[in-house]
C-alpha cells in the first residue's frame, strides 16, 4: 500500500512538472497561474500544494529537472570525445536537440532568462563555466590555433550558442539547429589548428549526439533513430 501511494505521488509530481514546463515555455513565468498548472496535470490545487509550496517552488523544480537532463547529456558527450573541441561541438548539438524535444529542458532554459523571477538555477553561468573549461582544455591539449585568445573565443561561443538557443521555440523548429551547425562550420576552422579542424564534425558526431539526447525521457525512440 505504501509503495502504491509513493508511486502515485511520484506520477503526480511528474505530471505537475510537465504541465508547468509546458506553461512556462509557452507563456513565461509571470503569466502562468498555479490553477492552470494543476488543471494541466489533471489534479486538484490541493494536490499541487502537497508537492510545492508556491509557484516559485514549481519553477525551481522545473529548472532543476531540465538542467539535470542537459548536464547528463553533456557528460555523455564529454566522455565520448578525446578532442575537447569536438566535445564542445557535440555537447552544443545535443543541447539544441534537447531544447527542441524536451519541454523540461526548454522550460529550464527559458526560466533562466526570464527577468520576471529570481533565478534558482543559473544555467547560463553553468554553460559559461563549461565552455571556458573546455576551451582551456583544448588549449592545454594544443588543439587551438596559435592566434586564438581564450577570452574572446569564449565570449563568441557563448553569444552564438545562447542566442541560437533562445530561437528554439518548440519541438518542430529546426532552423536554430541548422544555425548552430552553420556557426560551427564557420568558426571551427579559425579556432582549431588545421590538422585538428580536419577531423572535427560541425554537425556533431552522430552516435555521440544520439546517445547524449537519449538521457531524456521525452526523446522518443523513432526521433532518436531519425537524428541525422
Amino acid at each position: 500500500m505504501l509503495a502504491e501511494r509513493q508511486e502515485r505521488a511520484l506520477r503526480t509530481r511528474h505530471a505537475l512538472l510537465h504541465s508547468a514546463a509546458c506553461l512556462f515555455d509557452r507563456y513565461g513565468y509571470a503569466v502562468t497561474k498555479l490553477h492552470d498548472i494543476s488543471a494541466g496535470a489533471g489534479v486538484s490545487p490541493g494536490a499541487l500544494h502537497f508537492h510545492f509550496e508556491n509557484k516559485a517552488a514549481v519553477a525551481a523544480a522545473v529548472e532543476t529537472a531540465g538542467a539535470d537532463t542537459l548536464w547528463s547529456a553533456g557528460r555523455v558527450a564529454y566522455r565520448a570525445n578525446a578532442d575537447a573541441l569536438q566535445a564542445l561541438t557535440d555537447m552544443s548539438q545535443a543541447f539544441a536537440r534537447l531544447l527542441r524535444w524536451d519541454v523540461l529542458a526548454r522550460a529550464s532554459f527559458r526560466l533562466g532568462t526570464d527577468t520576471g523571477r529570481t533565478r534558482k538555477q543559473a544555467l547560463d553561468q553553468e554553460w559559461h563555466t563549461c565552455v571556458e573549461r573546455l576551451l582551456t582544455e583544448a588549449a592545454r591539449n594544443d588543439e587551438l590555433a596559435a592566434h586564438v585568445r581564450l577570452t574572446e573565443v569564449t565570449c563568441a561561443v557563448l553569444t552564438a550558442t545562447t542566442g541560437i538557443g533562445l530561437q528554439i521555440k518548440d519541438g518542430t523548429e529546426k532552423r536554430a539547429q541548422n544555425a548552430l551547425t552553420g556557426f560551427w562550420q564557420v568558426f571551427l576552422p579559425g579556432l582549431a589548428r588545421p590538422e585538428v579542424a580536419a577531423r572535427l564534425k560541425p554537425t556533431g558526431r552522430d552516435s555521440v549526439v544520439a546517445d547524449a539526447v537519449a538521457v531524456s525521457p521525452y526523446v522518443r525512440a523513432e526521433v532518436r533513430e531519425a537524428t541525422p
